[in-house]
């Protein structure tokens, strides 16, 4: 017992080091995953005594447990036997399907990288970009509702944008849960994404067993009191038109409603811009009939630097106003125990169409479009302040201060990217930006009655010279 061994140097190495791995995964890893949790846990209380709805355990659930639970779901669970009996397979197999679907699925939420990363970003880049305007009610309609209901967001779709600007608006009140494409699928963006609290979807997948998995994931969210955003339009609106709903994400949240249990809240979310940065790409896409579009990130790279240099010659204009109003709330126990989901999209739809903010770069692009000769600059402006004045209670923004300098600055945005041209006796439409302008002039035209149809605007003759707005005015929007 005594005695001494001689060993060679290579495995006394080799004992200490699996002893040394054996110490720390036995004793110090625990130690440190504690002290860290610990921390974690005291900074999401800090976290939640500020947000009007805090945090919900759910949402904080470990990845791998939450993944486990949704596959061991007894829906789950029988829809993997249905699905190996459909296509001849073991159920082994099927399980393993619903495993990766599920690991496609569930994201993987940071309380660090959503508040003190993303939201911080968010803020940054839309305040970089637009002038912010929010409806008259939004807080109030927000703080209104009980603090034990499960909110969600129903929005209309305008543009990427959508996702950056209601995450900053909705950060003093809670993390927002997003359904996000395939577009989002590409590391390390795929990462990131995930760490917000976002959840992949296929939105071309017809399998049952797919099916039943995102729906039980959305359902134990919604019970699970987590705050969800859903653009039921299912994509980007092409032609810059309120689409009818697509009823996917929203029937699944009212078949898994328990109406004993959490109530449920859905604040329509009017969302509108006086420029779009997608138009381009989504009208091309709207004419071709198809909605094969895809920013390239060179495209995406080269626009980022194009920006930061004009930012560092004092060139850089902002885009005008980005604007967000919160429609009356609507909630689910109004509609009895078993709610039609066509019925209710139908609701809220018109709800998000009623608050639409009504902006004056899509309200002149209107006027011009409607011209059947050029307009005087001073007549331009009236029209435009005219016609603000004849929705602005239907709209929904704050009160607009300056409509006059408001007015002009669209003009010179307009004239800027040229679409609109000015000529000796006033303003045209430029004929070869129509589908442009009709694509701003629709997210507004709802609130004008219909008029007569007219010639169009004037053609330019071809020896006739345009001219952009003047080169002294002021492009930052008026908040």
């Amino acid at each position: 017992m005594t005695g001494q061994i001689t060993l060679p140097v290579w495995l006394f190495a080799l004992i200490l080091l699996f002893a040394a791995v054996t110490f720390a995964s036995h004793f110090l890893f625990p130690s440190v995953r504690w002290f860290f949790r610990r921390r974690l846990e005291r900074a999401v209380d800090r976290l939640n005594r500020r947000l009007t709805r805090p945090i919900e355990p759910f949402k904080l659930a470990r990845r791998h447990d939450m993944i486990q639970r949704l596959v061991y779901d007894p829906e789950v669970t029988q829809a993997i036997v249905e699905h190996a009996k459909r296509n001849g397979v073991r159920e082994d197999v099927s399980f393993e399907t619903a495993r990766r679907y599920a690991r496609e699925i569930v994201p993987s939420f940071s309380a660090f990288a959503y508040f003190g990363l993303g939201t911080r970003l968010a803020r940054w880049l839309v305040r970089a970009l637009y002038g912010v305007k929010t409806g008259r009610r939004n807080t109030e309609i927000i703080e209104s509702i009980d603090r034990d209901a499960t909110v969600i967001f129903i929005m209309n779709h305008r543009s990427n944008m959508d996702y950056v600007l209601v995450t900053m608006l909705a950060a003093r009140a809670s993390a927002l849960s997003y359904a996000v494409g395939e577009w989002a699928r590409v590391w390390p963006l795929s990462r990131l994404i995930r760490s917000m609290g976002a959840y992949f979807i296929r939105r071309k997948s017809r399998g049952g067993l797919y099916r039943k998995v995102l729906a039980r994931y959305v359902q134990m969210a919604t019970a699970g009191g987590v705050t969800q955003a859903i653009f039921p339009e299912g994509g980007l609106s092409l032609d810059g038109t309120l689409k009818p709903p697509k009823l996917g994400l929203l029937s699944y949240v009212t078949d898994g409603w328990d109406p004993e249990g959490r109530d449920l809240v859905f604040v329509p979310v009017a969302i509108n811009y006086d420029r779009v940065l997608e138009d381009r790409v989504l009208v091309s896409a709207g004419e071709a009939g198809n909605r094969r579009f895809r920013a390239r990130m060179g495209v995406v790279f080269a626009f980022v630097l194009r920006m930061i240099w004009r930012k560092l010659w004092g060139t850089y204009r902002p885009f005008g106003t980005a604007a967000v109003v919160f429609g009356e709330p609507l909630a689910l126990s109004a509609y009895g125990a078993r709610p039609d989901p066509e019925v209710l999209g139908s609701e809220l739809m018109r709800r998000i169409q009623a608050g639409m903010p009504l902006l004056s770069m899509p309200l002149m692009a209107k006027i011009l479009l409607e011209a059947e000769a050029p307009i005087p600059e001073p007549d331009l402006i009236a029209r435009t302040e005219e016609a603000f004045r004849a929705a602005e209670d239907t709209a929904a923004l704050e009160p607009v201060e300056d409509l006059s300098l408001r007015a002009r600055r669209a003009c010179e945005r307009l004239a800027r990217r040229k679409l609109i041209l000015k000529r000796p006796d006033g303003w045209v439409a430029n004929p070869q930006e129509l589908s442009v302008l009709r694509y701003y002039a629709n997210s507004i035209a709802h609130f004008y009655p219909p008029v007569p149809a007219g010639p169009g605007p004037t053609p330019l003759p071809a020896d006739t010279p345009s001219t952009g707005a003047g080169k002294s005015g002021n492009a930052a929007s008026a908040k």
